[in-house]
């Protein structure tokens, strides 16, 4: 049996799930969220815990027995914790700001660029250099940091552009330049 699928998930107090079928709602202090979950797998609650099972040992069961349980896990944590990422900004003038909910990015192109936030997520910049992505689906959050980050991803000569908080860049050596008298 999967490690991961066998693993109860804990209900917070505060956080209610409703099972109906395919279908899962989870409301918290943050948020609602919903997912429609594969037929082949089936949910219980059971004392304030929910089980995942799964009908039988071939690969793809194996598979979605692990997933599914960990997407209602993280369905749960969203809308009792929430998540984020956060971004940084390295490079002589480059800088973050925000207008409003839209976040204004300047990193050496001619024009700014604005990125406005999808429903579910926030946006905070701290200092002018550190960029925080919030919201309760973490995949969402995720994807949205992705999307800021291919702006302008961190290149390999100076390490400039936006990178995530944390993210070591691997530099490269420059030109080796010619010999002394050499042609």
């Amino acid at each position: 049996m999967s490690r991961i699928g066998k693993k109860p998930i804990e209900i917070p107090k505060g956080v209610e799930v409703k099972l109906e079928g395919t279908h899962i709602e989870v409301k918290g202090p943050k948020g609602k969220l919903e997912k429609e979950i594969h037929p082949d797998i089936v949910a219980k609650i059971e004392d304030n815990k929910i089980f995942v099972e799964r009908p039988s040992d071939r690969k793809f069961h194996k598979a979605l027995h692990g997933t599914t349980r960990q997407l209602i896990s993280n369905m749960i944590e969203g809308v009792s914790k929430g998540f984020s990422k956060e971004l940084e900004i390295l490079g002589t003038g480059y800088r973050a700001r925000m207008e409003g909910t839209k976040l204004v990015i300047n990193v050496g192109y001619s024009n700014p660029v604005e990125v406005n936030p999808p429903a579910g997520i926030q946006f905070e910049v701290e200092g002018q250099n550190i960029i925080r992505v919030r919201g309760i689906d973490k995949q969402l959050v995720g994807d949205v940091a992705a999307s800021i980050r291919r702006i302008r991803p961190p290149e390999p000569y100076k390490g400039k552009g936006i990178r995530y908080r944390g993210e070591i860049v691997r530099k490269k050596a420059g030109k080796a330049g010619v010999k002394a008298g050499g042609k």
